[in-house]
């Protein structure tokens, strides 16, 4: 027994060393770390490589602005846009008049409605003479007589819109019609302007008509169209046919009264009456032209009306 006890506390005290040497091993595992933590210095490294980023593109972006080749080839290319502008604007003033399309349209809502008055009711004027200012004509919205852009324009426009209300109207409209519609009263506009000028110049008629004027006289026969058509929208054939008829005789004074000064400003500045075959033509022309404008007023509007 004695023997026994002996022997079972001599490996007691041989197994404490032993645990001691293990208790001592995972203290010391976990008092000490196996490896390095760095993500402290990646994310120091990240910090220091984003706040160095922009300072390198700033100092790249220095660099280039600071680089004389760089800033003589921007001087060049400001030079060549610069010159571009000019050569375009140039141009674009020789076919555009720009600076003589703004007169044009110098309107106020005081002119448009005497001047729409006068397209329609024409017979009471007497004064058709364009005023006037250090030999340039006044604009538009101090003179009735001087002519615009603007009611020839919207006139237009509103056209192909009460086109394609009086299409619909029919269970006709459709985007292709429409643009049929537009684009061929554009072409007939184009070919009368074209026509009269090729006329001015064979019978070399000496005047102060341009193209522009040209223009609007042709556009303003819109708003008797627009006319017609909404009566015969309205209150059927018969209005449209007389207030087409009406119309058609307000536009031919209209541009006779208007264009006899125009294409015989020779003889009105002298204040006579200039005789023999140039002033038969001149007035041949001027009847043509006024007879021209009820003849497309219906070939443009008879079919939208049924």
């Amino acid at each position: 027994m004695d023997y026994t006890a002996t022997q079972s506390g001599f490996r007691q005290r041989k197994l404490q060393p032993n645990m001691r040497l293990r208790n001592s091993s995972v203290d010391g595992s976990e008092g000490s770390q196996l490896f390095e933590d760095t993500s402290g210095a990646a994310a120091g490294s990240q910090t220091g490589n984003q706040q160095a980023g922009p300072q390198a593109a700033g100092f790249s972006g220095q660099s280039i602005l600071s680089d004389p080749m760089s800033n003589l080839a921007m001087a060049y290319g400001s030079s060549l846009a610069s010159q571009g502008r000019e050569m375009v604007d140039k141009n674009l003033d020789r076919f555009i008049p720009i600076s003589k399309l703004k007169y044009y349209f110098a309107v106020d809502t005081v002119y448009v409605g005497k001047k729409l008055g006068l397209l329609v009711f024409p017979y009471m004027h007497e004064n058709w003479e364009v005023s006037y200012q250090q030999d340039t004509p006044v604009a538009p919205r101090f003179d009735v007589n001087a002519p615009d852009l603007y009611i020839p324009s919207m006139g237009f426009i509103t056209y192909v819109l009460v086109a394609g209300l009086a299409l619909g109207t029919q269970n006709k409209f459709s985007p292709e019609l429409l643009g049929v519609q537009a684009s061929s009263a554009l072409v007939w506009l184009i070919m009368e302007v074209l026509a009269v000028l090729l006329s001015l110049y064979l019978v070399t008629v000496n005047t102060d008509l341009t193209t522009i004027d040209l223009l609007a006289f042709s556009g303003y026969k819109y708003v008797g169209m627009i006319i017609g058509v909404v009566a015969g929208l309205l209150f059927g054939r018969p209005a449209y046919y007389l207030s087409l008829l009406w119309c058609c005789a307000a536009i031919f004074v209209f541009m006779i009264r208007t264009l006899r000064l125009k294409l015989l400003s020779e003889a009105a500045a002298e204040g006579r009456l200039v005789r023999g075959t140039r002033n038969q033509l001149r007035m041949y022309l001027t009847m043509s032209i006024a007879a021209a404008q009820p003849v497309f007023m219906y070939w443009l509007t008879y079919h939208l009306v049924r």
